[in-house]
């Protein structure tokens, strides 16, 4: 068990396992989680740093448990406070709007990245029907991740989805653009209704989702890459090159995998 190193110390927001996760196990307690109530996370280490960030760095061991020093979990707000729809909103507004004194590209360069909506937030991408099962989905991402990252350990977070369970473990991995989980995690679960997401990893500061119904065209597509735009800039600002919305959406195509870095 992990008990926060805050407040009063008695909250434990995740047991995470001694050493490195399988897919099958994280399988069997994906499926298993509408009994036991614990959603199943890949943690994924800081890879430029020895210890296990943040999932158990700087942890004083005092068996069965150890206090971790970056997971915050009662510093979050309510989820009932927090309007998906609006968040996306508010940062699209904010990561569009020209700081003349800070920013190094002037106002029609940030046009160009956003184009074609500009500074115009054009809201919410449809609801799109699920044709595949997410949790075999989520499984098979589950697999695949872990062929490629294999040190990845096991958490499980008792969160009645995997959105809710970056909150509740204290996750602050966009912190340099918002120090409050809870609103990503009020998007993530919009996701998870309009196209089927599933939380499959968590690193110390990125996100790794499977996606049952990812947008089957241009235009679809281009209307995700604004909300991710607006939920995680980085992925377009630091991405792959050319750093603009279009490209973006050209690559989420029929995606079954959504990936968030925040620098």
């Amino acid at each position: 068990m992990v008990t926060a190193d805050e407040g009063d110390r008695e909250v434990q927001p995740l047991w995470v396992s001694d050493g490195p996760a399988t897919a099958g196990l994280w399988t069997r307690l994906r499926a298993e989680h509408t009994r036991t109530g614990l959603w199943p996370l890949l943690l994924v280490p800081d890879p430029y740093d020895g210890e296990f960030r943040p999932w158990v760095s700087g942890a004083l061991t005092h068996a069965p448990f150890s206090w971790a020093r970056e997971v915050f979990p009662e510093r979050m707000s309510s989820p009932a406070s927090h309007d998906p729809a609006g968040l996306l909103a508010q940062w699209w507004t904010t990561y569009t709007t020209v700081d003349e004194e800070d920013d190094i590209v002037d106002n029609d360069e940030h046009l160009a990245v956003t184009a074609p909506f500009g500074k115009t937030w054009p809201g919410p991408a449809p609801s799109r029907e699920t044709m595949t099962d997410p949790g075999q989905l989520a499984a098979e991402f589950a697999t695949a991740f872990l062929g490629d990252g294999p040190l990845a350990r096991l958490g499980l977070v008792a969160a009645a989805s995997g959105a809710e369970a970056l909150t509740a473990v204290g996750w602050a991995g966009p912190c340099n653009y918002d120090t409050d989980t809870v609103k990503f995690s009020a998007v993530v679960r919009d996701w998870e209704h309009r196209f089927g997401a599933r939380v499959v990893a968590v690193g110390f500061s990125t996100l790794h989702l499977s996606v049952a119904s990812p947008p089957a065209d241009g235009r679809e597509a281009l209307l995700v890459a604004a909300e991710h735009l607006a939920f995680c800039p980085d992925n377009i600002w630091q991405g792959s090159s050319p750093y603009t919305l279009a490209a973006y959406a050209e690559r989420i195509i029929g995606a079954h995998r959504w990936d968030f870095w925040w620098d």
